[in-house]
């Protein structure tokens, strides 16, 4: 059984944080988040990582991480572009990337093997990587057999303002029912609150269980995904913020009723940054970690 290959997700351009936080360091050692999540794969038991960039930052990324993962690990770049679509949907007017369903369509010639793909800007911990690494193992990458990392709505939000979270509903067996993408979920007068398609705010239980976009995919997902995204685009062309989310493709997959999608837990700490604000919580969260021994003071 080959080891898991794990894809991040790094192409965003960091909109509401103000900068790449992708590349941003957040220890006095230059760590980045993504830094420690290649270290948590790694020691895991996953082998391979593509990298999904914009090819403006590309030489960046490069020097970085073919350094640091050389000897240790199998490395892949790919592009998201706004042009990297087919010609007849090319809209000059649009500014914004076509969403994380699009990125991972971009991977589809450079995976083999089975797969995780997860934020470059979200700090998962070890156990998360552990648990999905343990699951992609098993499970034979000719099936149809998907998972995700299930967290607590609560767990994930910030205090500086909304965030976009996928609620997942789950049947008593533990495999995903559907998944709904929230792109506006924040804390108003001591409670969680997300918007509707109309703008208003409705109530949202602390204790929904959420994806992160960490998700657990054999090679035959990307079965579903051209003609998902070639849908979508003849749907959204002149659409300058519509978006192929991931939780997009996986409820395709689940209507299909070909595939299932396991729920994995993990009592491992999510930390993200959404905005400038999150950083600070977030280094203080990773020095306590580095404090308690959990990771090395330096990583490479």
């Amino acid at each position: 059984m080959s080891k898991p290959t794990l894809v991040i997700l790094a192409a965003g351009m960091g909109s509401r944080y103000g900068g790449l936080k992708q590349m941003d360091a957040f220890t006095p050692q230059g760590d980045t988040i993504i830094d420690f999540s290649i270290y948590d794969a790694l020691r895991a038991g996953f082998g391979k990582f593509v990298f999904i960039i914009r090819k403006s930052f590309e030489n960046e990324f490069r020097e970085i991480y073919d350094k640091k993962l050389k000897g240790k690990a199998e490395v892949a770049y790919v592009f998201q572009e706004l042009e990297h679509v087919p010609q007849k949907y090319i809209n000059p007017e649009r500014t914004k990337p076509w969403g994380t369903g699009h990125a991972l369509l971009m991977t589809k010639d450079v995976i083999e093997e089975n797969f995780a793909i997860i934020n470059g800007d979200d700090f998962y911990g070890r156990e998360a990587f552990e648990v999905m690494a343990k699951s992609l193992t098993k499970k034979d990458k000719h099936s149809y057999d998907f998972s995700t990392m299930a967290y607590l709505l609560k767990n994930t939000v910030s205090d500086h303002g909304y965030v976009s979270r996928g609620e997942c509903h789950v049947n008593e067996n533990g495999y995903l029912l559907d998944v709904t993408e929230r792109t506006h979920i924040e804390g108003i007068n001591g409670a969680l609150v997300r918007k509707d398609d109309s703008g208003k705010f409705i109530p949202i239980d602390e204790n929904t269980i959420v994806s992160m976009n960490f998700w657990g995919f054999t090679p035959k997902c990307f079965e579903f995904i051209d003609q998902l995204f070639e849908e979508f685009l003849k749907a959204n062309t002149k659409n300058l913020k519509a978006e192929f989310y991931l939780p997009s493709i996986v409820n395709h997959i689940l209507k299909s009723g070909k595939a299932r999608v396991e729920v994995l837990k993990s009592e491992a700490k999510w930390f993200g940054v959404t905005y400038k604000e999150d950083k600070v919580n977030v280094q203080n969260a990773i020095e306590q970690l580095k404090a308690q021994n959990i990771y090395p003071k330096n990583l490479w």
